[in-house]
Parts: C-alpha cells; sequence; structure tokens
C-alpha cells in the first residue's frame, strides 16, 4: 500500500518536458563539441566553457533561463577568444 506520505522530506521533483530535455541535447551537444575541441588543441577556455555547457542543464530547472545561461557562457568565450586567452 502506498500513502501520500511516501515522498522524502525535502525532496525535489524536477518536472521534465520535451522542450527541457531538447534543450539540454543541443547545449549539451554544444558544450561536448566544444571540450572536444578544448581537448584536442589544448584550449583552456573552451575546455572549460565545454564543461560547465555539459553539466548545468541538470541544474536549470527552465528552458529559457538555460538559452540564456548558454548565451552568456558562450558570449564569455568569445570574449576570452578576442582576447588572446
Amino acid at each position: 500500500m502506498t500513502s501520500g506520505h511516501d515522498r522524502r522530506c525535502g525532496a525535489r521533483t524536477l518536472a521534465v518536458t520535451g522542450n527541457s530535455l531538447l534543450a539540454s541535447l543541443l547545449v549539451g551537444s554544444i558544450g561536448m563539441g566544444l571540450f572536444v575541441y578544448g581537448k584536442r588543441q589544448r584550449r583552456a577556455p573552451h575546455l572549460a566553457i565545454g564543461v560547465v555547457l555539459m553539466v548545468f542543464p541538470y541544474l536549470v530547472p527552465g528552458v529559457a533561463l538555460m538559452f540564456v545561461i548558454a548565451a552568456a557562457l558562450i558570449g564569455l568565450l568569445w570574449l576570452l577568444s578576442y582576447l588572446g586567452l
């Protein structure tokens, strides 16, 4: 028998939608590409941003916020590349 009190105290449930799965796949794929490029070319900024792009979609609840953070990280990567790092 199950009761309504089966949930653990303080546990968060994450509503996974089709849109969030596709957005995570897109952002994670871009991160994987940057990670592989950074590893082969020995470029630390590409490697680091690639890892962050692969990991952070698991922590963000909304699709719009996910795209905003991804755009900011890619902009940061562009700035770092422009500065020659």
